[in-house]
């Protein structure tokens, strides 16, 4: 770990929501990443290369987590609106969708 420049601030620690929304895009980017890998399953490997899979397959898991990471309105961002409601902080509507309940 690299020691702090004294005097200069030192960096803020993530909140619950911070944290929350980290945890729904990475389960979102699990989510993509399992969609990619099913629907390579359906496509015949013609000759695959040695080590092909693997290198597809975090190539896959790569650009799930960049497309979760960059979706505002997945199943990640749900997952986030729907749980940050329950955290008594309220929610976010800063792209000026509710908690998806409708005041229910």
């Amino acid at each position: 770990m690299i020691d702090p420049v004294p005097g200069a601030p030192l960096p803020a620690r993530p909140t619950e929501r911070d944290r929350l929304r980290t945890a729904a895009q990475q389960f979102e980017g699990v989510f993509v990443a399992q969609l990619f890998k099913e629907m390579r399953a359906t496509v015949p490997a013609d000759d695959a290369a040695p080590g092909q899979d693997m290198y597809t397959g975090l190539m896959d898991d790569a650009l799930a987590n960049i497309a979760a990471g960059k979706s505002s309105h997945g199943i990640g961002e749900a997952l986030f609106r729907q749980l940050s409601a329950r955290l008594g902080a309220g929610h976010d509507t800063s792209n000026g969708a509710g908690d998806g309940n409708r005041g229910r």
